[in-house]
């Protein structure tokens, strides 16, 4: 019997959902020009300014390693990534021509993949697939509570992924509270006939990437995942842990600008959907809603 068909699908064309093939290839082929780059140690965190256009490569240069990403609009942190909406709107796990999503009332694509070294790569006989938004962030709490909390030596690890993002964003201004559900990237995932989560390694190689073109200027945190390659599991510790952890590396193009208005020809910043309704709000709460709507658009 054939699955239903996706529930979320676009009634208008070219579809919000599918880009435009031809933008996004002239985007991947470019000339560029390297503005920015970072090597992020094993273990740790790192958050930096991606402007609209420019080009985010993230790459594992010495083999598999999984990678924990947040995203915040530059400009108004209130509007960040949505991982749920996201998965509902293109897959369980993404790739080439699918986009990153904000969360309500804004609602817009923050970036769109434009490369993935490891697009070719099928669903296993799991049903495993890469670049995963099923799962999240690992984090100090959850290791406490599935321990009973007399796990000391969890407690006293500071170097979960929701730990290595809280220490990223603190120089931009941002909290703990600021940290969302991420994209696994380079995260092999699926579920099992229960539905229950599960985690393979990492099939990256020195050199695999991903690219992501910026739509809206935006903060990056990027936190190389203590789990490392994911062939061993328990949330980071150990020296057997340590031994499977690698770096990632960090690198922002911008398009050259002899050919950036040439290249971009149809290109338009996304805006957030125009609501115009209230909630059913009134009064003072209605005039409360107006200004979080115009702040969107």
């Amino acid at each position: 019997m054939p699955y239903p068909p996706p529930a979320y699908l676009a009634t208008t064309s070219p579809s919000p959902l599918i880009p435009d093939r031809s933008l996004y290839t002239r985007i991947h082929d470019a000339s560029r020009e390297h503005i920015y780059t970072y090597t992020i140690p094993a273990r740790s965190g790192h958050a930096f300014k991606l402007p609209a256009t420019c080009i985010l490569r993230i790459s594992t240069p010495s083999g598999p390693q999984v990678a924990d990403l947040n995203l915040w609009s530059l400009s108004n942190p209130l509007e960040h990534f949505w991982a749920s909406r996201t998965r509902q709107l293109h897959a369980s796990h993404v790739t080439v021509g699918d986009r990153l999503w904000s969360c309500l009332p804004y609602l817009r694509p923050m970036v769109t993949i434009i490369a993935d070294s490891l697009q070719d790569i099928k669903a296993d006989e799991h049903g495993a697939r890469v670049h995963d938004l099923l799962g999240t962030r690992c984090d100090p709490y959850v290791a406490l509570m599935l321990s009973g909390g007399d796990d000391q030596e969890g407690a006293s690890f500071d170097y979960h992924c929701h730990s290595n993002l809280t220490r990223a964003v603190l120089p931009f201004g941002l909290t703990e509270r600021d940290v969302h559900d991420v994209l696994n990237l380079f995260q092999v995932t699926g579920l099992d006939d229960g539905g229950r989560y599960f985690m393979k390694k990492s099939p990256a190689k020195a050199g695999d990437y991903i690219e992501f073109f910026a739509e809206i200027d935006c903060l990056v945190a990027l936190s190389a995942c203590p789990g490392g390659d994911l062939s061993q599991w328990g949330f980071g510790k150990g020296k057997e842990m340590e031994s499977v952890c690698r770096e990632l590396k960090v690198d922002v193009f911008k398009i050259e600008e002899s050919e950036k208005e040439q290249v971009l020809e149809g290109w338009k910043a996304p805006e957030a959907p125009r609501y115009l309704g209230m909630h059913e709000l009134k009064g003072k709460e209605s005039d409360a809603m107006k200004r979080v709507l115009e702040q969107a658009n």
